[in-house]
């Protein structure tokens, strides 16, 4: 279970990120790293970068915190792993970044400290609601990946602590009803399939001026308007319309429920019937897949999953390696264009007769110069600079590369999706109990 959280750098930048980068929390910097920067010098990279911005905001950077249970029993190196991966799927190789794992506390934590404006476009990072969401999204994403817990979705913000109470404890007569309002939404053809599924799920419903619901417990009838502009009469039928013509561009496969061991249906009648349809449904969503496929014996479907995931593996593979191409090539063009703009000033550093006082003054650029210098000196095989422009041309192409290989990867994603769930369905059906027939004997008695 990792628990995230973030907050703007509006000052002492350099501090926050000694601060992280600290030997003492950090296993003597074993447990630090960066991406497009070094963390001795990421604040005076991460002002060059914003300097390049029209743009930038009153942000110096962002900090991630990551932190783990003690219960999860993580070790700091794979706390960390998984902090590069976060800050790899958040920040998507426009950003540097400095990442470091604390082991000083009771539980292990990242800490990740990116630049507020990106060194690829120049443009600020925006800060919302949605991106919170990506980030705490990608954790859990990578805490399930990891065998580690997740916190539920916390769906209580904005309420009293009255509701927050009751709907801990599931008792919130609002809340139920609008989950299965939308619940019911989904799944109806029209307003009256959705009047119909709503009884079944145990709703007295009353339908006057408007519509009205009340369920056991309850003493009055709640009109649904009370809930929000989305749980309106006219809204609901808005609703049901545009799920089944979505519906109708989506015929994808479900996996057949498991009713014997399913909660839900043991303890509602109504969802259980509604399940024993949706199975017949897809036992021939997956029977007509066999057969517009071709595939007419088990062993021939998991050959054709392993072809699928084959597919799937090797697009993954392109387009992590076009992926990684791409990011070297931003930090590559980075590196010239500083290069190339500082070169003057080290020049003048150099045939200066006091180069302590020209130090002093152009301290930031010598440093940002002599990091580029090195960077470059490491990774030019003919001892040749190439130009910005071959750079930005190559980046040009392994854009539209890594784009066309995106869509090919949803594609195939989506078609060893399919074939796995029809396996499953036909692994369902393969175990479904027979009702055995009864004897003569057993007709008489």
């Amino acid at each position: 279970m990792a628990i995230t959280k973030t907050h703007s750098i509006k000052s002492t930048l350099n501090l926050a990120i000694q601060y992280i980068c600290n030997p003492a929390k950090t296993d003597g910097t074993l447990l630090v790293s960066s991406f497009a920067c070094l963390p001795e010098t990421a604040d005076i990279e991460f002002e060059w970068t914003r300097r390049q911005a029209i743009d930038k905001g009153n942000s110096l950077g962002r900090h991630i915190i990551q932190s783990f249970s003690p219960d999860d029993n993580i070790s700091p190196e794979q706390a960390h792993e998984i902090g590069m991966k976060l800050a790899e799927q958040v920040l998507e190789g426009k950003y540097e970044f400095v990442i470091s794992t604390h082991t000083d506390k009771g539980h292990v934590h990242n800490h990740i400290i990116f630049n507020s404006v990106s060194f690829v476009d120049y443009k600020k990072y925006h800060s919302n609601k949605y991106t919170y969401r990506n980030i705490r999204k990608a954790s859990d994403r990578l805490c399930e990946e990891y065998g580690l817990s997740v916190i539920a979705e916390n769906t209580n913000k904005g309420k009293s602590y009255f509701e927050h109470t009751a709907y801990e404890k599931n008792a919130t007569y609002k809340a139920q009803l609008k989950q299965k309002i939308d619940t019911a939404i989904k799944r109806s053809m029209d307003f009256e399939d959705f009047i119909l599924r709503m009884e079944l799920t145990g709703y007295e419903v009353k339908r006057g001026k408007y519509i009205s619901f009340r369920t056991r417990g309850q003493q009055r009838f709640m009109r649904s308007k009370t809930l929000g502009e989305r749980y309106t009469e006219e809204a609901i039928i808005s609703r049901i319309k545009k799920q089944r013509t979505m519906s109708k561009q989506n015929k994808s496969i479900s996996l057949i429920i498991d009713i014997q061991n399913c909660i839900k249906a043991q303890e509602s009648t109504g969802y259980k019937h509604w399940a024993k349809i949706n199975n017949l449904k897809q036992a021939s969503k997956t029977l007509n897949f066999l057969t517009e496929n071709n595939i007419i014996s088990y062993d021939e479907l998991k050959s054709r999953i392993e072809e699928r995931r084959k597919v799937f593996d090797d697009i993954s593979d392109k387009l992590k390696s076009v992926e990684k191409n791409l990011s070297d090539t931003n930090i590559l063009r980075k590196h010239i264009s500083t290069y190339q703009f500082l070169k003057p000033v080290y020049d003048k550093y150099r045939k200066a007769k006091n180069k302590s006082d020209f130090e002093n003054t152009h301290r930031r650029e010598i440093i940002l110069f002599e990091a580029s210098h090195k960077y470059l000196s490491e990774v030019q095989t003919n001892g040749k600079l190439p130009t910005l422009e071959k750079v930005n041309a190559e980046r040009i192409e392994l854009e539209s590369q890594k784009q066309k290989l995106y869509a090919d990867y949803r594609k195939a994603k989506k078609a060893l999706s399919e074939i796995d769930v029809v396996k499953s369905n036909v692994d369902a059906m393969l175990r479904a109990p027979q009702r055995n027939e009864p004897t003569r004997e057993q007709e008489i008695e």
